[in-house]
C-alpha cells in the first residue's frame, strides 16, 4: 500500500465520521465545527488529486468564509438556540432512504460515464482547462458578477444576523 493510498483511507474515514457528526450532533456549534473538519477532508482529497487550486478554493471559500460565517451567525443568534423541544424527527428514515437512492443514482451515472474510466495520461493533456477556469472567474464577461452578488448576499445575511440578535428597546 502506497502512502497516498494510506492517506486517502485515513482522510476518507475521518471525513465520513465528520460528515455523520454534522447531522447527528445536537449542538449547532459542534455541528459547524464538524462541518469544517469534513470540508477540510475534501480539501485534502483535492490535494491528493493534484488539484491545488480547488483545494485552496475549498479552504478559503468554504472553510474560511461560509463555515465561519455560519458559526458567527449561530453565536449572534444564541437566544434562538434555547429550544428545548425534541431535536430529532421521527421520519428520519425517509431522509436516509432518499440519500441512499441518490447515492445509488450517482454511482450508476459515474459507472456509465466514459470519463470515469479515462486513463490519467489522457486527463493530463487537458491542463489548460484550469487556466481557462481561472480566467473565467475574473473575467467581467463571465463569472465575475455572480461572485460579486454572492458576496453582497453574504454581507446582507451577516447584517440580518446582527439585527436579529440585537437588543430590542421596550
Amino acid at each position: 500500500m502506497t502512502p497516498e493510498q494510506l492517506i486517502f483511507i485515513v482522510v476518507g474515514v475521518v471525513t465520513l465520521i465528520a460528515a455523520l457528526s454534522v447531522v447527528t450532533s445536537r449542538n449547532l456549534i459542534h455541528s459547524a465545527l464538524w462541518l469544517i473538519l469534513a470540508l477540510f477532508g475534501v480539501a485534502i482529497f483535492y490535494v491528493l488529486l493534484n488539484a491545488g487550486f480547488f483545494a485552496v478554493v475549498q479552504v478559503v471559500i468554504y472553510i474560511g468564509a461560509i463555515a465561519i460565517l455560519f458559526i458567527f451567525a449561530a453565536m449572534l443568534t444564541r437566544r434562538v438556540m434555547q429550544d428545548t423541544g425534541p431535536q430529532s424527527n421521527s421520519n428520519w428514515w425517509i431522509g436516509a432512504l432518499i440519500a441512499l437512492l441518490l447515492l445509488v443514482g450517482l454511482a450508476f451515472i459515474l459507472i456509465n460515464w466514459p470519463g470515469f474510466t479515462t486513463p490519467e495520461s489522457d486527463l493530463a493533456n487537458q491542463s489548460d482547462r484550469l487556466s481557462q477556469l481561472g480566467l473565467a472567474l475574473v473575467s467581467p464577461n463571465q463569472y465575475l458578477l455572480p461572485f460579486e452578488l454572492a458576496s453582497v448576499l453574504l454581507v446582507a445575511a451577516m447584517i440580518g444576523a446582527i439585527f436579529v440578535s440585537g437588543e430590542k428597546k421596550q
